[in-house]
Parts: structure tokens; sequence; C-alpha cells
């Protein structure tokens, strides 16, 4: 009953030695162990028929040999056994981490984090348990359990036969109950994904939590997902008690029986009687080392319990895992893919559409014809939902795109290799996610081998230098997660500093000036149209103000480009350009009348 999949077997033959030697370890160990019995049963001879006493002192110096061999056997088969679960868990944690970094957006949207995070913590965990444990757990299970069987019917065939039906039993039992169990752990597990689920998506959204004051809100729904993960665990718990005890039960028959049929049969063979109309020829020590064996046998048969209740766990938790190691990667690069390199920085969109994943094909772009020429700055503006992060971000192929229409350098993106593509693209997200890091290796995020002179220099390029100076640590200071420590408008030119770092020939600015003001706004512009000269550079903005001194401007209205030109031109040709521009003049106005 070992545990194989695709994913794992190749461990079995890259760890082959160090499991050899480790089962020679456990086997030589079993051996040893099946010898104890036959010295104590030597004792109670010596001792019941008065003969050799002299031989009392060796047989105790034999168990000590022995006891000596066990412990340095038990020694090596840990080390080499566990070592080969911790390498095949090692190594198929480092596939799963390699595979998360290379599905697509699409798959995040499907599967939430915390389901993730279970598959590399609880479902890893279960399946190197039994590849270590469950290895140890076999083993004894089949030949301990035949090295004591064997000793049993060499010594008295009668009584080994008394004992054999209800180890047959258990085995029977425990195939019965392992549909059972591995269908039990399965719910389990998806419970335990829904509680997950729920506590990373509050412990992410705590601040919000805490701002609508809804923290017994959350309590109480915490306490209903809670409530039907302890059920669910609770009746695996009770199955998998009811299968030990009945074990446990079953066992503890068998000695009592043993100890009652294997007396009989000793008094028996004193008496000259017949038990059943058969000679025995059973003595105390005899008894004595029977009892040895069947003790023996004892934990190989309470580990074949285990192994039902481990292998049903753990053949749930490796089809989990190998489900999202097997996942289809969506995006991927083709074969004999391009790789860019001396990019200029021409954009070219050619009769470009495209639509989300599970969106019913509902289009957020339609039919976009739009040549960036090598050095351009561009905005993009539109109403909120207009297609103008999904413009920009196509750029980065986040997605699948459709072939010939969208193109760098003259390059079809889809022909291309992927990592060449992001290597040439600096970007700013609108979530701007800081790792809980220093400020300055967030910044250097890009750049190997980086200083601090760097790190200062994007800072301030994104004027945000006189910031961080001012902190305690400077550069040094810690983030924390997601970058809690930092306001808003930190974070956004924090990110804006690292992809300037990057210095790629392209850079994507995804409505990435939003939260700060207008001073610092335009500082920022000044910088990016002198330090970026030369360069391609998108900015998505939601505010006239950001744009209208770059070199061209798209206008975008329900996925669909309205216009592009430039800003003088703007303002004759497209309507919804002149109705920013009016009310970006009337919300002016209105500030400064208020501030007289």
């Amino acid at each position: 009953m070992l545990l194989f999949g695709k994913h794992i077997n190749k461990y079995y033959l890259k760890y082959f030695w160090l499991l050899f030697l480790g089962v020679l370890a456990l086997l030589f160990v079993d051996w040893v162990q099946l010898l104890l019995p036959d010295y104590v049963g030597d004792i109670v001879e010596i001792l019941e028929t008065g003969i050799g006493d002299e031989e009392i002192p060796y047989i105790v110096g034999k168990i000590m040999i022995a006891g000596f061999c066990m412990f340095f056997g038990r020694m090596l088969w840990r080390y080499t056994i566990f070592y080969a679960s911790h390498g095949m868990a090692h190594g198929v944690r480092k596939d799963m981490f390699a595979k998360a970094e290379r599905l697509s957006r699409d798959f995040y949207h499907k599967n939430k984090i915390g389901t993730v995070m279970a598959w590399f913590t609880n479902d890893l965990e279960n399946v190197e348990e039994f590849f270590g444990f469950g290895t140890v757990m076999i083993v004894d299970a089949v030949f301990l359990s035949m090295f004591a069987l064997i000793k049993m019917f060499a010594l008295d065939v009668m009584l080994a036969l008394f004992i054999l039906p209800p180890i047959v039993l258990i085995i029977i039992w425990g195939a019965l109950v392992e549909r059972i169990m591995s269908k039990k752990w399965d719910e389990r597990q998806k419970a335990f994904d829904r509680l997950y689920d729920f506590s990373q998506e509050n412990f992410t959204g705590i601040r919000v939590i805490k701002a609508f004051v809804k923290e017994n809100q959350e309590i109480f729904a915490f306490s209903k997902i809670a409530r039907k993960n302890a059920k669910v665990n609770v009746s695996f718990g009770r199955l998998h008690v009811l299968f030990d005890v009945l074990i446990e039960l079953i066992i503890g028959l068998i000695f009592a029986s043993l100890f009652g049929f294997g007396g009989y049969f000793v008094w028996c063979a004193v008496n000259g009687a017949q038990p059943f109309g058969f000679d025995s020829t059973l003595t105390v020590s005899k008894l004595v080392k029977f009892s040895g064996y069947f003790d023996s046998l004892i934990w190989p048969m309470i580990a074949l319990g285990q192994i039902v209740s481990m292998f049903a766990r753990s053949k749930t938790s490796l089809k989990r895992i190998s489900i999202f190691l097997d996942a289809p990667e969506d995006i991927k690069s083709p074969e004999n893919a391009i790789k860019l390199e001396n990019v200029k920085g021409e954009i070219v969109f050619k009769n470009f559409s495209f639509s989300y994943p599970d969106s019913n094909s509902r289009s957020s772009l339609k039919d976009i014809n739009i040549v960036i020429k090598p050095g351009e700055t561009v905005g993009i503006v539109g109403k909120v939902g207009s297609g103008k992060s999904t413009l920009a971000n196509s750029l980065l192929y986040f997605y699948n795109l459709a072939s010939d229409s969208v193109f760098i350098d003259g390059n079809d993106l889809t022909k291309c290799d992927i990592d060449s593509i992001r290597e040439n693209i600096s970007y700013v997200p609108q979530d701007n996610f800081l790792f809980s890091d220093t400020i300055e290796n967030n910044i250097l995020f890009s750049k190997e081998n980086g200083t601090e002179e760097d790190a200062r220099k994007a800072a301030v390029f994104s004027d945000v230098d006189s910031n961080i100076s001012e902190f305690k640590d400077g550069y040094k200071t810690v983030s924390g997660e997601r970058g809690v420590t930092l306001s808003g408008g930190q974070k956004q030119r924090i990110s804006i500093a690292r992809a300037f770092v990057k210095n790629a020939p392209i850079m994507i600015l995804d409505d990435s000036v939003s939260a700060v003001d207008t001073k610092t706004e335009e500082t920022i512009l000044h910088n990016i149209m002198n330090e970026r000269k030369g360069k391609t550079t998108l900015i998505v903005a939601s505010r006239v103000s950001t744009v209208h001194k770059l070199d061209k401007i798209i206008v975008m209205k329900k996925g669909e480009v309205e216009a592009f030109d430039t800003p003088k031109n703007l303002l004759k040709i497209s309507p919804t350009y002149q109705k920013m521009v009016r009310l970006q003049e009337l919300e002016k106005e209105c500030t400064e009348g208020g501030s007289n």
C-alpha cells in the first residue's frame, strides 16, 4: 500500500538507496526484536527445569546486545527514511511554488489564497507523513507480522491457527473502512479550506472591519464556519477512534484468549490430556515465547489500522496537490519564442479586442487600433470601467491575447518569450503591493546588487526621498505587511521608485499618482518627462491634470478608443475629454472659491 503518483514517483528513485538502507535497518531491527522472546523463554525454561543455571548470565548478555542493536538500527532507519521523506516534501514544495508562479491570474480568481495555502501546508504534510512514517508502518505490518507468524507456527501450529482468523478480520475491516475514511478526509480538508479562506480574508481586511465596527458580525460569521469545520472534524475523529478502538478490542480479546487457551494446552501437556483431540506439547517456556511473538505482532496490527487512515488522508491530499500541479498553464511562451532585445518602445494595437475569462464573452476592449511611437509619453483616460487598465495591462500578457493584435517593436506578443516581454516593461500596479521588508529592498526589488544610492535616486525621482529620510531608520525602515506602516501616497511613490530602478524601455503607471497631492504629482510627471526621455511611458489616470502635458492621450469610452491625439487636438475632437476638462476646471473654481 505505497503512495504512488506522477509527482512523487521520481522521489522513490531519487532516494532509493536511502530508502533501501532504511528498510534493511528496519528489517534487521524486526529480526532482532523477535530474538528477545526466545531469550526470555530460554530463561523461563531454565527456571522451570532447574537445568543450566550457569547459562542465565550469558542469555542476559545476549538480551543486552540485542537491545543495543535495536537502538542503533532504529537510529539508522529513522535518519534515512525520514531524511528521504523531508527531501520529497522539499522537492514537491519547490515544484508547487514554481507552478504557482507560472499560473495565470484567472487561476487565482477561481481558487482562493486560503485553499492554495492549504495545499502547501496541510496536504503536503499528510503526503510527507505517509512517505516517511507510512513506509515504516507498511514494512513493519508486512515483514514483522510475517516473521512473527512464521515463528508462531513453528512453535505451535494449533495455537497459531487459533489467533489467525482475528488477524484476517482486521485486514478485511481495514480495507472496508479505507473508502469511508478517504471520503471523510476530503470533506475535512474542504472545511479547513473554507476556514482558512475566511481567516485570511479577515486578517487582510482587518482595518476595514474595524473602521466599520463589524467585529461582532465577523466573529459571528467565523463561528458558523468554525462550527461546521468542527462538526466535520469530530465526525472524522469519531470514525478514526472507532476504528482504533475496535482494533484494540480485538487485540485485547486475542490476548485474553491466548493465555486462556494457552494455559489450557499447557495443563493438557502436563497431564497427558488431548485438547480437541490433538496431542499438546506446549510448555510454560513455549507459551512465554509465543506470547512474546504475539506481543511483537500487536504493533503491526495497530499500524495496519493507522495505515488505512493515513493512506486515506495522504491519498486525498496527493490528489488535491496533483490537481494543482496538473492545472493548465494558460499563459506560456510558444515554441521557438522570440526574445525581445534592444527594445525601442514602439507599441501597436491592431484590431485588438479582449474579453476576460468567464465574462460570458462580453468584450472589455473592442477593435483597438493605436500606434505609440518609441519614446512617447502617452496618457490613458476615461470613465471608470472604460478599459483603461485593461488596455495598458494587456502589454504584460497576464491573459491570453489574439495573435497579430498587439506588437512591441513589430513583434507579435503571442510569438514572444513572456519573460523577455516583462523584463522590458516597468509596471506600477493600482494596488501598490509592498513586501514586508525594508523600503530599500522594496525599491531595489528588480535590481540585483543594487545599492542604497540607487534606491535614493529612484526615491528622488518619485518625490518620496524626503519622507523616507524622516523615518527613524531611513531606507532600512521595514514597511510591514503590504506596506501597512506607510500612507497610501507613500506606497504609490515607493512603487513608482521600484519601477524606475528597473530602467525598462517601457513603463506603465496604472493610476499610480491618485493618492498624492497636485504639487507632488507635478514633480513626478516633470521627472518622468526629463528622466525618461527616449523611453516609452504609459500613464493611466483618472484626472486630466495628470496627463494634460503629455505627448499624446488615449481617450477610452466603453472599451473603445474615442480619440487618440495631442491634448490640444483632443479639446476639439473628443467629447469625453472636453467634459473631463470642464469638470476639472469647475472643481478647481469651487475649491478656490471655498478657500477664499
